[in-house]
């Protein structure tokens, strides 16, 4: 699942994702996502930006991780923020990883690998 409330970093994950032959689903923002989550979606992983409207990716990271099923699911942060209090407070709400914007499709891949073994 990728969560982002750009229309273009959505489109671009998607394309990537989609040729390395990952199924995805996506939201706009941290309420969307939830929506999904709690309806019974059960993703293999899940890549957010931080900074969203309605609600954000550290918010998302952390109501995500309280979903029965979901506490071993590995969280991407990925975003433009770089300060290291942000990744503290990610890594504190269940973050598996911190990923900084821009990354090419190549080291995203590599990184999915690294937390999704067989992927």
């Amino acid at each position: 699942m990728i969560v982002d409330d750009s229309a273009t970093m959505l489109m671009s994950l998607r394309s990537s994702l989609e040729m390395s032959g990952f199924k995805v689903e996506a939201a706009n923002d941290g309420v969307q996502a939830m929506g999904k989550l709690q309806g019974g979606y059960k993703p293999d992983l899940i890549i957010t930006d931080i900074n969203m409207p309605n609600m954000g990716g550290l918010e998302l990271i952390g109501k995500a991780r309280a979903l029965p099923g979901m506490r071993f699911t590995p969280i991407l942060a990925l975003t433009t923020e770089s300060q290291q209090s942000k990744r503290d407070e990610a890594k504190k709400n269940g973050a598996t990883g911190w990923l900084v914007k821009p990354i090419g499709p190549a080291d995203l891949l590599k990184v999915i690998k690294q937390v999704l073994p067989g992927a």
